[in-house]
């Protein structure tokens, strides 16, 4: 067999070398500056949409656009943003956590990211080809039939197929590395609490994601190809997508918020120098959640018309959801409690995102009965209540893993000052934006609206919930000032483990080798690098000599495929065009000639990777920082 040494794989481009690359981590900050992009693109759209309703009859954009930037913001934020960035600790921190020297599948691995990124590059690029689309982000027909809905539909429906089909692979590679690749000892149930729920969150992608990949392929059969399936006048039944996207839509919240769960728990238990209370009581809720979130869709549709006893069945189980997740709200205080915390910004965030996530639990309890659902269907207090489970749940779960992991990311300190300034103004312009919110839906005001009479009673409401939205953007502008500033004058980290902190990825030098660990680690307990320090020397057990270490070799072909794909699915939107410069089957077969030639040019050509020798390993640990 042919292998390279570590010496000829360093004589490339740096740009070369991230495209072509399959190593976990640098794919990890690959999630993180695509997601981080396609977040600022949502954020702007969220922005515009509540400068428009800052005021009553306001004119700052027409009802069009408006459409627009509303249907954009939440496909956006749902898909390209939050999903990204919770991979990015995903593909970073789980072979770290488990003992790994990298994810089962670098090649799909990579492959996913690039289908990600692809997709989401289609969907944007609607804006400059007759518009974005503007049925709203769950593309309920007719409104996004060929009859309401313009290009920009087609765009929706293709981008996300290529990102989701992204996605999908990602969530069957982690599911295989948590399952075959953890070190020697490390049980599924001394698993860090991040790797389970990201591990559920991961089964959760492959059920969800998959009708919804058919709910998009019926979609697009209806706009390119007149095909029937949603249209009443030729047998078709518009139910049928509300109950193929909320199969997807429902679970697809807790394979958000789930690995958020996973980030806090990590984040409370470090900075309260305690083991997590109730770990396995935390496991079995998460496995519980992970169950019924497929058993709750219905609740999305009481006023659809589907009939009591359907409405009563979801309406209970969608109330018993809340059951498991009241588990982890006391487990994390009963970990805080007694516990000597430390409130920096990572613990400020994970903190505070215990009450806020409570409110959004208490309103969703509050939605699930039906008779009241009547009442509070289709008004802002259901957008309220959303936002506090993903914007003040989801996203303070993603900053506080951001400033925990920021040092065994990139090798440097996040600012604390900064951070603090940038939690605080975060966190009042958010409770400033969506508690109002509530108010206005019991008021009566509906969403989906772009103006509204002045006389209502909606006025102060509004222009308090805008002003909240300025000061959330102003958190996150700090935020990424403190990330620029930290790149040039942040506190270099000199240790490993800059938190004292109990899981195994804080065990290794920073950085973080190419291989993560010169040796595989024998895991004795929970908490395995906690234990080592109380038990031990401080350093975990190798279980296995200093010998060559294994890598795969880059690959281009993970980019070349996706890009196929992306032409391929920028051909099938332009057949729906007026007037195009090339014919749509030229593009079409260009994309497919690409994504077909790449996958068989993997398939016949061998790619046994290289090692690195046990020589250089042992010379690199000798020159490690030490720990």
């Amino acid at each position: 067999m042919t292998t390279q040494t570590s010496e000829s794989m360093n004589h490339k481009s740096v740009v070369w070398d991230w495209l072509t690359t399959v190593d976990h981590k640098k794919i990890a900050v690959l999630y993180l500056v695509a997601g981080t992009l396609f977040f600022v693109q949502g954020g702007l759209a969220a922005l515009f949409i509540r400068i428009q309703l800052m005021v009553p009859e306001n004119s700052f954009i027409s009802g069009q656009v408006y459409n627009e930037l509303l249907t954009m913001h939440g496909t956006i934020m749902l898909f390209l943003a939050a999903t990204p960035l919770l991979f990015a600790f995903m593909n970073y921190v789980i072979p770290l956590q488990i003992g790994a020297r990298d994810v089962a599948f670098p090649f799909l691995n990579a492959l996913g990211f690039w289908l990600f990124f692809f997709g989401g590059l289609l969907l944007t690029l609607s804006w400059f080809f007759g518009g974005a689309p503007d049925a709203g982000w769950t593309a309920y027909v007719p409104l996004s039939g060929r009859e309401y809905a313009h290009t920009g539909l087609d765009f929706y429906v293709l981008g996300l197929q290529v990102s989701g089909l992204g996605t999908l692979i990602s969530g069957i590679n982690f599911i295989v590395t948590v399952i075959n690749m953890r070190a020697p000892g490390m049980t599924l149930l001394r698993m860090p609490l991040f790797c389970w729920t990201s591990f559920i969150s991961a089964i959760l992608i492959v059920f969800a994601f998959t009708p919804l990949a058919a709910g998009l392929m019926l979609l697009m059969l209806d706009r390119l190809f007149t095909g029937q399936f949603f249209t009443v006048d030729m047998g078709g039944n518009v139910h049928i997508w509300q109950h193929i996207f909320w199969i997807f839509g429902h679970p697809e919240v807790y394979l958000l918020v789930l690995p958020a769960f996973g980030i806090i728990s990590e984040v409370i238990s470090a900075f309260s120098r305690k083991r997590l209370f109730g770990y396995t009581a935390m496991v079995m809720a998460t496995i519980i959640i992970a169950f019924l979130s497929f058993m709750v869709w219905l609740h999305h549709m009481f006023t659809a018309g589907i009939g009591p006893i359907s409405n009563s069945v979801f309406a209970l189980s969608t109330m018993a959801i809340a059951v498991p997740t009241g588990i982890k709200i006391f487990n994390w205080l009963f970990t805080m409690w007694g516990g000597k915390v430390i409130f920096n910004t990572a613990m400020l965030c994970a903190s505070s995102f215990v009450p806020t996530f409570v409110l959004g639990g208490i309103t969703g309890v509050m939605v699930a009965m039906a008779p009241v659902d009547y009442l509070y269907h289709d008004t802002y207090f259901v957008v309220a209540h959303f936002h506090y489970i993903l914007i003040g749940g989801i996203l303070l779960g993603i900053i506080a893993g951001l400033y925990y992991w920021y040092p065994r990311m990139f090798g440097h300190m996040l600012n604390e000052t900064l951070g603090k300034i940038m939690f605080w103004t975060y966190y009042i312009g958010f409770h400033l934006t969506f508690f109002v919110q509530h108010i206005l839906g019991l008021i009566g005001m509906p969403r989906r609206i772009y103006t509204y009479l002045d006389g209502q009673g909606l006025n102060t409401y509004n222009l308090v919930s805008s002003v909240g939205t300025f000061l959330m953007t102003f958190g996150i502008l700090v935020l990424i000032i403190n990330v620029i500033y930290s790149a040039v004058k942040g506190e270099r980290v000199t240790s490993g483990d800059p938190w004292d902190a109990r899981t195994l990825e804080w065990s290794i030098p920073s950085p973080v080798p190419e291989y993560n660990f010169a040796q595989v680690v024998n895991v004795r307990s929970l908490d395995p690098f906690f234990y080592e320090k109380v038990h031990g020397d401080g350093k975990m057990k190798p279980a296995e000599p200093i010998g060559d270490i294994h890598m795969p070799n880059p690959s281009i072909l993970p980019l070349l495929i996706s890009l196929g794909l992306f032409i391929w699915a920028a051909g099938m939107i332009m057949i729906d065009m007026d007037s195009v410069m090339i014919h749509p089957l030229i593009v079409i077969f260009a994309g497919a000639l690409l994504t077909f030639g790449s996958m068989a040019f993997r398939s016949v050509r061998e790619d046994h990777g290289w090692h690195v020798p046990a020589k250089t390993v042992k010379e690199n640990e000798k020159h490690s920082r030490p720990l």
